[in-house]
């Protein structure tokens, strides 16, 4: 309602608040919310590189004071953290970043489908989008990079000092990861159960369920290359709508690898 909204007045460097009535009093911490708050923090704490440890360290001290005896009871919390598929990955991201070493990935760069080679020093670890990543300065690039942690298929510490240059600057993650340039192609698919997977793994700028189970989604790429083959893996599960230059093209490469695989098949002798 009105008269619950809180008043602000600013002056000569001073801020002045009015009907704050509810701010006024110290916050209370339920047991349930004590705990979780400091579980998550102290998990966060024990994810070398992940987070700014100064951060955490100061929201810990002031949480477990707020607290109280409450606090003791999330130290006896034990999060186990799920590394899915690539646990070895994780660990040599991490001891990377601890002992400030190189790193050398075969990472599988997924719009182009090709497998790569590349030394990076890591600058730290960070989820975003539900996902994981390790960000770095790529020598390769001469650049910051994101490389996603499930596409790393390799990664193996070097002796090398890892330090990033002075001049590397980290991405804001509170953005999107991927931003499409204005000459890219942007293409409509329609997707059928087993393809909708795609949705999932590759960024999308929007999806939209239809009848049938049916998922359409617009996707951004400045090069088609793997999107054509990544429509031919998929056959019949995805369908092209737009634009329609795309859907042709596709079309005309299945039916010459249709013809190409008709033409290797012989009949068979006695």
């Amino acid at each position: 309602m009105p008269d619950d909204l809180i008043e602000a007045e600013w002056e000569t460097g001073h801020v002045y608040l009015s009907n704050a009535d509810p701010i006024a009093r110290p916050l209370r911490l339920g047991v349930d919310v004590a705990v979780a708050l400091l579980a998550g923090l102290l998990t966060l704490a024990g994810i070398r590189g992940i987070s700014d440890s100064q951060a955490l360290d100061s929201a810990l001290a002031k949480l477990s004071t707020a607290a109280g005896q409450t606090a003791a009871r999330a130290a006896a919390v034990r999060v186990e953290l799920e590394t899915g598929d690539h646990p070895e990955v994780i660990a040599a991201c991490r001891e990377a970043l601890a002992n400030r070493r190189r790193l050398h990935l075969r990472y599988l760069v997924a719009a182009r489908d090709e497998e790569t080679e590349r030394d990076v020093d890591p600058m730290r670890l960070v989820s975003a989008d539900g996902r994981l990543y390790l960000e770095g300065w790529c020598h390769r690039a001469e650049d910051t990079r994101l490389f996603r942690v499930d596409r790393i298929l390799e990664a193996t510490v070097l002796e090398a000092d890892g330090t990033p240059p002075s001049d590397a600057v980290g991405r804001d993650v509170d953005d999107t990861l991927f931003q499409p340039g204005p000459d890219d192609l942007v293409v409509t698919l329609d997707l059928q159960p087993a393809a909708r997977w795609v949705a999932e793994y590759y960024p999308v700028e929007s999806a939209e369920e239809l009848v049938g189970d049916v998922l359409r989604v617009r996707l951004a790429t400045a090069d088609d290359a793997w999107l054509r083959r990544l429509l031919l893996r998929l056959g019949g599960t995805a369908v092209v709508v737009d634009p329609p230059e795309v859907a042709d093209a596709i079309a005309d490469l299945a039916e010459h690898a249709l013809r190409a695989y008709s033409g290797s098949r012989s009949e068979p002798t006695c």
